[in-house]
């Protein structure tokens, strides 16, 4: 039988990070949310902290531990707010993963010690803007050999991370042959790459995303990523991964959530007594708690099976549906709870009801998790 349970370890990294969001991040987000900053204070202290070395070994300058460790990082984060919270996620899985994984030994050791302390960030270059879901076929950005350097052309959308002033590079994947996808890296700064302005976001807002443009951008042959012809396969590894990662931030929001609704319903008086003594509200409560409990416990199944090396796309995909849907009821009946307080960013729910939205998109939409998971219980592809 499956034990769920934490370990003595993973619940002290649990209770510290939990104390961490409570303590600097939920005093302070408020402001740098409505001002659309990036938090650079937080991400340093998270840095110190071990945040992004979490599911990286020692030797690269790591804390050891593994991508669950990470996971239980996220979801207290975003139980006080999911910029934050995005921010570290993109970070190490979209970021600095695909290094550890299939980057050669030179790019290990350039790259990882800055990223794994939070030093610097990366970005995962994968949407393009008529992209989409349909990353093979949407993708027009282009990379041919000159010699001993690659030159990009190309454009890729809605990139986190990749315009802060710590950010040092982007893996960006591009056509290098007929039907045949790579991954280079391209520091930024790099002639010709184009780092637009940040996107003007419904949620979001204290985190980094932008549109990336490549002009004739050349960088040394040595900047591809693992093998030419595999870069999708990698990130298709990369993103099963980060569904996980992404439901239980989404996890953490809807427990967030929760823990905001139970405060409330204590000191709200409406026709003379607390409004957590109406059943309609306690009910209300009652399924969003139901939701968080069968949405963590998803993806601890799923983290469980990637650990242990078995397949885990099914699992993943489950995971990130049922959490991000989570998310996204309990957000919404939290604002039902707070009435008109509930539509005023003062209040933290009013943030979770617009950071909801776009776990339902990023890392697969709903309807790609829906694929995913038909097709591995053997149904036709469909039309």
């Amino acid at each position: 039988m499956i034990d769920f349970t934490l370990t003595e370890e993973q619940e002290e990294l649990r209770r510290t990070v939990e104390r961490f969001a409570r303590e600097s991040v939920a005093p302070v987000i408020g402001d740098l949310y409505e001002r659309e900053e990036f938090p650079y204070e937080i991400v340093a202290a998270m840095g110190k902290m071990g945040l992004f070395g979490l599911p990286f070994p020692e030797e690269h300058g790591g804390m050891g531990g593994d991508y669950f460790t990470l996971c239980l990082a996220l979801e207290e984060l975003a139980r006080v707010d999911s910029s934050v919270a995005i921010t570290l996620e993109a970070a190490v899985s979209l970021g600095a993963m695909p290094i550890y994984r299939f980057g050669s030994e030179a790019q290990k050791a350039e790259w990882l010690p800055r990223l794994t302390s939070g030093e610097r960030l990366a970005g995962f270059g994968l949407t393009e803007p008529g992209g989409g879901s349909d990353v093979p076929g949407g993708m027009r950005t282009t990379a041919r050999l000159d010699g001993d350097h690659w030159v990009i052309n190309g454009s890729k959308s809605f990139i986190t991370n990749s315009g802060t002033d710590i950010t040092a590079f982007v893996t960006v994947t591009a056509l290098t042959g007929d039907g045949e996808i790579s991954t280079i890296l391209v520091p930024n700064g790099t002639p010709g790459f184009t780092v637009g302005r940040k996107y003007s976001k419904v949620g979001w807002s204290a985190s980094d995303t932008r549109e990336l443009s490549f002009d004739d951008v050349r960088v040394p042959a040595e900047n591809l990523v693992g093998e030419r012809g595999r870069g999708y396969a990698q990130f298709l590894r990369i993103l099963d991964e980060g569904r996980i990662a992404i439901a239980a931030l989404s996890v953490g929001l809807a427990q967030g959530c929760v823990d905001e609704c139970l405060r409330y319903v204590r000191e709200r008086v409406a026709f003379g007594r607390e409004i957590g003594r109406y059943q309609a509200i306690q009910f209300k409560i009652a399924d969003m708690e139901l939701r968080v409990h069968t949405a963590r416990l998803a993806y601890y199944a799923a983290a469980a099976r990637m650990l242990a090396g078995e397949p885990f796309k099914k699992e993943a995909a489950i995971a990130k549906l049922a959490a991000s849907n989570a998310a996204m009821d309990n957000a919404r009946e939290a604002t039902q709870i707070f009435g008109g307080y509930g539509f005023m960013n003062e209040y933290p729910v009013g943030r979770f009801y617009r950071d909801a939205k776009i776990l339902e998109v990023g890392e697969g939409t709903s309807e790609v998790q829906r694929m995913l998971i038909a097709r591995a219980l053997g149904l036709p592809a469909s039309v």
